[in-house]
């Protein structure tokens, strides 16, 4: 069998910067196995697959490690893909994926915008496991339907802080959001998942799901400019909808190739 992969750099406006995904669009699905071995050979932090289905596409994402809910990056870039090289009519995509439903892209000149279902989440303790995962110390601790979120002081301690990745990969989620009020925009983050098989995620859509709803009770605006700042770093624009959150970014091409299996 022969597939062809599409590697796009997601939340990114030249190569090499936001987040690499390994986008493979199928005929019809593979065996699961099969699409965990493919991912972990990648060994990107996401590789997606698609499926036509009428008028939309179902999707499913899988780290190195296992399947995923929900993957704003690689969405972003399978969005791509259809748009500009498989001929795609319409300014927007609708996805369909079994664990977290309908997500659409749209088109707008070279921008293109994930709407997603905020995430909702509730306050919990700063235990100790939490605690021993960072060297600083955050002021308030959450919880979401996939991730923990912690709240620092400040932008600098975001871009300097050296986590404990084996302590982060032992606690009972996806992963972790640090984040704090930016310098230069709205936000700041980053994301840690060892537990998922990335130990950093360069630029992560979905975990601004949960972003932006916090960050909107804090600042009190609904639209947002936020930098993710990993070595690579990504600039994503949201937008508060209540249930709904728009992410925007740009997206680029780095490769076409052939899978042989």
């Amino acid at each position: 069998m022969e597939l062809t992969m599409y590697q796009v750099d997601a939340f990114a406006e030249k190569l090499f910067r936001g987040n690499p995904a390994a986008v493979i669009p199928l005929e019809s699905w593979i065996d699961e196995e099969l699409m965990q071995k493919i991912a972990m050979e990648n060994n990107l932090a996401e590789t997606v697959f698609f499926v036509k289905n009428d008028l939309r596409y179902d999707i499913r994402w899988f780290t190195p490690n296992v399947e995923v809910d929900i993957c704003g990056h690689a969405t972003l870039a399978s969005a791509c893909v259809l748009f500009n090289l498989l001929d795609f009519a319409g300014d927007q995509i609708d996805f369909y994926s079994h664990r977290s439903g309908l997500l659409s892209v749209t088109k707008q000149g070279d921008l293109l915008t994930l709407n997603f279902p905020t995430d909702k989440y509730v306050e919990v303790d700063l235990d100790q496991q939490l605690l021993s995962c960072f060297q600083e110390t955050p002021s308030k601790a959450f919880r979401g339907r996939n991730d923990y979120m912690l709240i620092f002081s400040s932008e600098k301690l975001i871009r300097e802080m050296q986590p404990d990745f084996r302590k982060i990969g032992a606690l009972d989620c996806r992963g972790v959001i640090v984040t704090a009020k930016g310098e230069s925009v709205d936000f700041v983050s980053r994301w840690f998942g060892p537990q998922s098989g990335v130990d950093e995620d360069p630029a992560t859509g979905s975990a601004h799901t949960t972003l932006v709803p916090y960050w909107r009770e804090v600042l009190g605006k609904d639209e947002f400019k936020a930098l993710q700042v990993s070595a690579r770093c990504g600039s994503l624009s949201c937008k508060y909808l209540g249930d709904r959150v728009e992410i925007s970014g740009h997206a680029v091409l780095y490769m076409v190739g052939k899978i042989f299996v």
